[in-house]
């Protein structure tokens, strides 16, 4: 199937978002739902748009280009160090015994379940490295500037404008008629439509929704689910075996996810949140 022939990882990236935007604005405009957002804010959410989403996908990629993928996990999944050590040092968020417990749970895991102590786990590259480590900023940033915006507002009007903003700086790196050169099929551009929505509406919408409630640092752990779940759903679908190593490492971040969900005493970790609208 020429759907199935390979295509540009830089078009795949961009594909997700500006997709993602195309469906969801005219369901939310028939919707009747409110679309504008104050001027100061339209702005955060914009920005947030680019050097969150965009950014962490732009990085996240070119550090597999130039690493392999299992450096390019381990890399934007040390985004739990990063918010929380932000969270800390902004007087945002103690750094209780319990959230570092968490995060190095998290963290070690998600290293144990992609291999990267297995034969060929690593490979050094500094652009790769300096790529995957801006993944894991982009990424740290999108859940607390995403959080801080997502308590004010409907998580579906935020969800818009960020990929938009997304949009907007992928035809800025890839113009559209770098696009038209490619020459992709119907049946290729049916895939990618599938796939944003597969990858990026749906998924993106349902961590809005919880970042919305969670505070960054218990979001950010819960995300290092993504590799676990890749790898379990690989070995049931596809019949590929697990390794001892991995098996450990879904045990950690599983335990991480339930440490950092924990109950927090009376001010314990609390982060200042914004007034909601």
């Amino acid at each position: 199937m020429q759907a199935l022939r390979p295509i540009d990882p830089l078009i795949l990236s961009q594909s997700r978002t500006t997709f993602s935007f195309l469906v969801l604005f005219p369901v939310l405009a028939l919707l009747g739902r409110k679309l504008e957002l104050p001027r100061a804010d339209l702005g955060r959410v914009l920005l947030l748009g680019v050097l969150g989403v965009a950014a962490s996908n732009y990085f996240y990629y070119l550090a597999i280009e130039r690493t392999n993928v299992a450096t390019a996990i381990v890399l934007q999944y040390t985004a739990p160090v990063w918010v929380l050590l932000y969270l800390a040092l902004r007087g945002l968020q103690k750094p209780t015994p319990r959230k570092i417990a968490a995060v190095t749970l998290a963290v070690v895991g998600i290293a144990l379940v992609i291999g990267v102590f297995h034969s060929g786990g690593l490979r050094r590259d500094l652009i790769g490295v300096i790529a995957g480590l801006l993944a894991a900023f982009s990424f740290a940033f999108y859940n607390v500037g995403g959080h801080r915006i997502l308590v004010r507002y409907d998580h579906w009007i935020v969800l818009l404008y960020t990929t938009l903003a997304a949009s907007l700086f992928w035809i800025v790196v890839n113009p559209p008629w770098k696009i038209a050169a490619a020459h992709y099929s119907v049946e290729q551009w049916g895939f990618l439509l599938v796939f944003s929505l597969l990858s990026v509406l749906a998924p993106f919408s349902f961590y809005f929704a919880g970042l919305k409630y969670l505070e960054p640092t218990r979001a950010i752990v819960v995300s290092c689910l993504e590799p676990v779940f890749s790898i379990v759903i690989a070995a049931i679908a596809l019949g590929e075996g697990v390794r001892p190593l991995q098996i450990v490492g879904i045990v950690l971040v599983l335990a991480a996810v339930m440490v950092v969900q924990r109950p927090a005493r009376s001010g314990e970790g609390a982060i200042a949140l914004d007034p909601v609208e």
